[in-house]
């Protein structure tokens, strides 16, 4: 003991001295006093210098190993570890315990679960494994989580649910002196009569005819027919589809992974029926069917094929997470304004790829640069989805407590074009009340709830400095 006493002394004198060589040149930095790995940083309150301990060091100097069943952490995978025994850990397992975070299992919280063991997926769903949850790529028409409904109905055009208002077109023939009318209202599947169908005007080079479906909808295919004008059969023999949420912007349909325009195959003769599937399913408003070789003249009957959005969700309210704590939602997805870094350090940033709920480490939350209501967290859920709302938390930085306690939230289906989430009994931006410690969750919904491939949250209010974790809440639509 005595030996330890002196060595402690002549460590201390030491280190005293120098300090007192380094307090003249005003930079403590400049010698290595922090051990095993540990980051020297002046300026930070009263003390001329800290040093930031590596996992698994404490002291002044980070020259003393932490001890205790959880110092360091032996949990994997952002496990909570509890003490059972506080006594030294060594390799002994029975003196703590790990509580596993959702997806993970074993002492230590190694071992991910498989979820897609147990082939969850069916009708040909492809399963994807995730941190504690699971999702399936559902070959089209199946829906649902585990591709179990087929998203078929007809939607309308021959059933007469969709009304005359809802059709236009880019012209319409007039036959027999301008006596018969081939209007887009009468575009109906298996419709009868003299004059049973659309047909565009001869002189029309780029024809089209659409449908408004009034809300956004999912479009699973289209069943096409030709018609006969004057004993003579007329039909659409190749044709592209196109798509809008507003009726101003649209898109060409391509089929998954390709890069040109999808040109279908129509009809051979007037009145069979030709049906094609789209997979991926359409999500849209408005569908405009457009012809590319057409027999005789651009002439159709037809009929959507699909359902509502989240009719076949098995969730109450269309409320699952999107993917930011189970990782669905990757890193490449997440970006921000601006990061924070603790001190200064590169190794203490605060990325927005670390502002997923629950998150644990040393550095575990996103935080911008600055504190202003500039800043923004965005996630880019690589394609249009319905929101329904945000589960929001805090978290510490070396002991401080940090939350984000009002926020905004923005949206846009190009990353360019952005609209406020709308508070509609003031018609100003709504104010979300968000957390009031480092560590609760707070849950907002979003009423009434809206579609967006990119989403922005601004923080508005804080406590000590912007900090955020998050989940998104809605469904795959």
């Amino acid at each position: 003991m005595k030996g330890a006493a002196n060595l402690r002394t002549a460590l201390l004198t030491t280190f005293a001295l120098i300090l007192c060589l380094y307090s003249t040149r005003g930079d403590y930095c400049e010698v290595n006093l922090c051990h095993n790995g540990g980051t020297c940083v002046t300026s930070v309150g009263e003390d001329p210098f800290i040093c930031i301990c590596a996992d698994g060091f404490g002291g002044d100097t980070c020259n003393l190993t932490e001890t205790g069943p959880c110092s360091p952490n032996p949990c994997k995978n952002d496990g909570l570890c509890e003490v059972i025994a506080p006594t030294r850990r060594g390799d002994v397992f029975s003196e703590y315990i790990c509580k596993c975070q959702s997806g993970f299992e074993g002492v230590q919280c190694q071992i991910n679960v498989n979820d897609c063991d147990q082939q969850p997926c069916k009708n040909g769903g492809v399963c994807r494994d995730l941190d504690g949850d699971y999702t399936c790529q559902c070959p089209s028409p199946y829906v649902g989580k585990q591709c179990q409904f087929r998203c078929t109905s007809l939607l309308g055009m021959e059933g007469g649910a969709i009304v005359e208002s809802q059709i236009s077109a880019s012209s319409v023939h007039y036959g027999i002196l301008g006596l018969q009318r081939w209007g887009p209202e009468l575009a109906r599947l298996n419709n009868q009569g003299i004059v049973n169908a659309w047909t565009s005007a001869t002189n029309d080079r780029n024809p089209w005819i659409e449908v408004n479906m009034q809300k956004k909808m999912r479009l699973t295919g289209i069943i096409t027919q030709g018609a006969s004008r004057m004993g003579t059969a007329e039909y659409i023999k190749a044709f592209k589809v196109a798509s809008s949420f507003d009726g101003q912007t649209y898109t060409t349909y391509r089929e998954g992974g390709q890069r040109i325009d999808t040109v279908l195959v129509g009809n051979t003769d007037n009145d069979s029926t030709k049906t094609n599937l789209f997979d991926p399913p359409i999500v849209a408003q408005y569908i405009r069917i457009i012809p590319v070789v057409c027999r005789r003249a651009c002439t159709l009957r037809m009929e959507l094929v699909g359902c509502e959005l989240n009719v076949y969700s098995n969730t109450a309210g269309c409320s699952e997470p999107l993917g930011m704590k189970s990782r669905l939602i990757s890193d490449g997805q997440l970006s921000a304004s601006s990061s924070y870094k603790t001190w200064g350090i590169d190794s203490f940033t605060w990325h927005p790829q670390f502002a997923r709920l629950d998150k644990q480490g040393k550095t575990n939350a996103w935080s911008p640069a600055n504190n202003n209501c500039s800043e923004w967290l965005q996630v880019d859920l690589e394609k249009t989805k319905r929101l329904t709302g945000i589960i929001t938390q805090g978290a510490k930085d070396f002991g401080v407590v940090q939350f984000v306690s009002v926020f905004k939230v923005a949206y846009s289906n190009d990353g360019e074009s952005w609209s406020m989430v709308m508070d509609e009994k003031t018609s100003n931006h709504k104010l979300f009340q968000g957390n009031t410690d480092n560590n609760t969750h707070k849950k907002n919904l979003f009423e009434p709830p809206f579609y967006a491939q990119y989403v922005r949250v601004i923080p508005w209010e804080w406590h000590e400095r912007i900090t955020l974790r998050m989940e998104l809440l809605g469904c795959d639509d």
